[in-house]
């Protein structure tokens, strides 16, 4: 037992090219980021799925990581993982995740899609309209992290509070709104620049401060895979323009 009492847990993510590292999965990351937010005690075992190895086999047979082993329980879907260790990794002596305002659930969520219809366009004809497309996203991610959340706004002030500074979606913690958006984010920022060679704009600066301050956490910078290993996960994905 780890963390008196607390069951073993450990958490299987996709391998890297080399078979070790950590691969390019915003699944795995997703959750690699809430046990790390949750400050808990726990193992992270990289799988590479070209050799299908026996754990594989025993533990989650067709499962692809990320799953988790709990004592010896094994979860295998995302979501009900994620929802598992807010249920059983709560307080006192865990922090609850869980955003309070639920449209920072949905913030940004259809930025990967058009950033996945972008990429994978080979036609330069239909090029601007889905680079248009995916600007568009963005602008409506910042736009939500620019205006204030209800409790930013004091119903007793005479100031009228017009923006937000927050760092974060739901204010000033992570949250899971945020390991869920933030691991597909970097992947957009990192392929668009290489294979598109499109930046995300300055002028959104509501979403520069927030990948920044994400950028400044250890428990999104140090999860985050290197760039090769995005760059090799799109290298047969990102279509070029012919």
């Amino acid at each position: 037992m780890s963390d008196a009492g607390q069951p073993k847990l450990e958490l299987f993510v996709k391998a890297g090219s080399d078979g070790q590292s950590i691969g390019n999965c915003p699944f795995s990351q997703r959750l690699f980021m809430v046990l790390w937010l949750k400050g808990v005690t726990f193992d992270v075992t990289t799988v590479d799925m070209k050799r299908k190895p026996d754990i594989l086999k025993d533990l989650a047979p067709g499962a692809q990581p990320p799953f988790l082993l709990y004592g010896s329980e094994v979860k295998t879907d995302t979501n009900k993982i994620e929802e598992f260790l807010e249920e059983h990794l709560c307080p006192p002596k865990y922090p609850r995740l869980a955003a309070r305002n639920p449209e920072s659930n949905t913030a940004g969520l259809d930025v990967f899609s058009k950033f996945s219809a972008y990429v994978k366009n080979s036609n330069p004809q239909t090029n601007e309209n889905l680079e248009k497309g995916l600007l568009k996203a963005l602008k409506k991610l910042d736009d939500y992290l620019g205006s204030p959340l209800p409790d930013e706004i004091d119903e007793n002030s005479a100031d009228e509070v017009i923006s937000s500074s927050r760092p974060f979606l739901d204010g000033q913690a992570l949250t899971l709104a945020d390991c869920n958006l933030l691991p597909k984010i970097h992947i957009v920022k990192v392929v668009c620049l290489k294979y598109r060679n499109f930046t995300i704009p300055q002028s959104l600066t509501n979403l520069w401060r927030y990948l920044n301050a994400a950028y400044a956490r250890e428990e999104f910078s140090s999860t985050c895979p290197v760039d090769e290993e995005i760059y090799f996960a799109y290298s047969s994905v990102a279509k070029a323009l012919k």
